[in-house]
């Protein structure tokens, strides 16, 4: 049977973009806690040697950044990465099948929520959210 409602944010996640909540979550030194036993356990999460071209460039430009993700998302990432090279590379031949993994990996990552973005400066423009 399915659960219902929204699946669980990672602890780090939590702390990034402020959703903690008190009575649900604990204070924020206990989620600080879990969050530093979860990298700890898994460890940081560091780039493969293998990824090449628009993959590599993906890796940089949005895994990279984000600061909250360990090691156990490591699949996740890299899978986000190759379907973002193949989709730079035929963007008019990418199947929406593919284009659903891929916001799948985004959202699981924790790429699609805007208040994980650092900053940005004026002029600078957002790939996936233009308006």
């Amino acid at each position: 049977m399915a659960t219902r409602g929204a699946k669980p944010k990672p602890a780090v996640l939590r702390l990034v973009d402020g959703t903690r909540n008190v009575t649900r979550h604990g204070s924020e030194k206990e989620l600080r806690k879990t969050a530093d036993a979860a990298i700890e356990s898994f460890g940081k999460l560091t780039r493969p040697k293998g990824l090449k071209g628009e993959a590599l460039n993906a890796w940089k430009k949005y895994i990279e950044p984000a600061s909250w993700l360990d090691a156990s998302r490591e699949p996740a990432a890299i899978a986000f990465c190759e379907l973002w090279s193949e989709f730079r590379f035929n963007p008019t031949g990418f199947p929406a099948s593919k284009h659903g993994q891929m916001r799948a990996y985004m959202s699981e990552l924790g790429l699609t929520d805007e208040r994980n973005r650092a900053e940005k400066e004026d002029g600078d423009k957002d790939e996936f959210f233009e308006d």
